[in-house]
């Protein structure tokens, strides 16, 4: 099978490489394609790729594209992972917000907002081009944020395209892992849109084991989640949010220590993403080594605002996606291959089609839950209740955010933009919204482009 990789000069693509060079089964990827516009990011990337591979003789074979429809052509599966506008756009969709006292985030918020007006339209023409020369490949999406993303796609592709977190079964496993249990075995009753859900329940056995875990004080208090959220809140809950909910739910703390902060996250991320490509440039076969230690940088500082510290002074470490055997992201999308190529059937929590399963959500919206994959392709299953009042009435405004979004990128419409921005919940003021508005189309240029000709 043929895999292409859209952003593969990106610095997670060793994830998704490491997790193919170690698949067994049949049929499995013996093409990866790596798409990407910087020609020296793909250099190096390579170079690290065929690194990681020495020790596996029968690695996929390895192709580098700058032209998108080449990389596409004949494709089975295709992974998008691409940053329209570069980690200097990440920047300003922080700073333009931030100097708002509004939060700066790359998916929660307005942040996002501006990352999906001009991320949509060079998806879409990746859509488009799939269907000229990969008609039947799937299209798993990374791209941020990725449930806009995703919903926007599938108006070309349908269910042929599906969106990729780790964070829900990153939960699960971590939550299973404390209580002593196989998370292979687990059953995880989680329900929401992307970054922005909730963990019901954990089965075991058909027996919910969750209680057990709130019940814990000490085990509650050593998960992520618990010192996010602190343990009495998510007790008050009575579920596991997503940890990104702790933008919403601590908003005002959330802004402050950003703007405490020395950096923001895309500040953070420039500086020593721009370092890593220089030195892994230059580290010839230490290239390798000099991943593994931006790895560790990158992971230590996720989240810090959410944890106590500020980027490049993390308060904890988060676990290492090195590992081969928690491979994040990737290792979720290679699940999704296995049971599609193979007939494999696994559940897996997706960024698919509603189709009924939450019942205040139109039927084509994009929603985050657990979702039976097989040679038939996906489909959600239904969940044992619906969401609460609370968590209906956030995904039902947050969803009309992400539609009025979709709308602004595909007509150019700066109505829908100020729509979008000012019914954000994390905006809460039409004022601002209309400073967001003006600010991102000064800031960012491929935002402009996008909105600039139509009203």
């Amino acid at each position: 099978m043929k895999l292409t990789i859209l952003g593969g000069g990106g610095f997670r693509t060793p994830y998704v490489w490491q997790a193919l060079i170690r698949d067994s089964g049949s049929p499995r990827v013996t093409e990866v394609a790596l798409y990407d516009i910087d020609g020296s990011r793909l250099q190096t990337m390579t170079h690290i790729l065929k690194r990681l591979a020495v020790d596996f003789p029968d690695a996929p074979t390895l192709t580098t594209y700058t032209a998108l429809e080449p990389a596409l052509e004949g494709a089975d599966f295709v992974f998008a992972a691409m940053r329209v506008g570069g980690l200097e756009g990440r920047c300003c969709d922080e700073r333009v917000a931030l100097n708002r006292n509004v939060l700066g985030q790359e998916t929660t918020g307005p942040g996002g907002l501006a990352y999906a007006f001009r991320t949509i339209p060079t998806m879409l023409d990746v859509a488009h081009a799939m269907q000229r020369v990969a008609p039947r490949a799937y299209l798993l999406n990374f791209t941020n944020p990725a449930g806009i993303i995703t919903e926007a796609l599938q108006g070309v592709l349908g269910d042929r395209a599906l969106g990729i977190c780790d964070t829900p079964s990153g939960l699960g496993r971590r939550v299973a892992g404390l209580l002593g249990h196989d998370h292979t075995r687990v059953e995880m009753d989680y329900v929401g849109l992307n970054h922005l859900g909730w963990m019901r329940r954990v089965l075991v056995d058909g027996v919910d084991v969750l209680p057990n875990l709130l019940a814990d004080e000490a085990k509650l208090g050593s998960m992520e989640e618990g010192l996010v959220f602190g343990t009495q809140w998510i007790r008050e809950l009575g579920v596991i949010p997503n940890e990104y909910l702790f933008y919403y739910y601590f908003n005002r703390d959330a802004v402050r220590r950003i703007l405490e902060s020395p950096q923001t996250r895309g500040e953070f991320l420039l500086q020593t993403q721009t370092k890593f490509y220089a030195d892994a440039a230059a580290a010839g076969d230490k290239a390798v080594d000099v991943w593994s230690e931006a790895v560790d940088e990158r992971g230590a500082s996720y989240m810090a605002e959410a944890k106590g510290g500020v980027q490049g002074h993390p308060a904890t470490h988060r676990e290492n996606e090195t590992d081969p055997s928690h491979l994040g992201y990737a290792g979720v999308a290679l699940g999704v291959m296995a049971a599609i190529s193979r007939n494999e059937k696994r559940t897996m929590i997706l960024n698919v089609r509603n189709r009924g399963t939450i019942v205040g959500l139109p039927e084509d919206a994009v929603v985050e839950v657990p979702t039976l994959v097989d040679a038939n392709g996906v489909r959600p299953l239904s969940l044992s209740t619906q969401p609460d009042l609370h968590q209906l009435g956030l995904m039902q405004q947050v969803k009309a955010v992400e539609r009025h979004t979709i709308a602004a990128a595909t007509t150019g419409s700066q109505q829908e933009a100020l729509l979008a921005l000012a019914l954000h919940p994390l905006v809460d003021s039409v004022t601002v919204a209309r400073d967001l508005l003006q600010g991102y189309m000064t800031a960012i240029p491929e935002v402009a482009d996008v909105l600039g000709s139509k009203h």
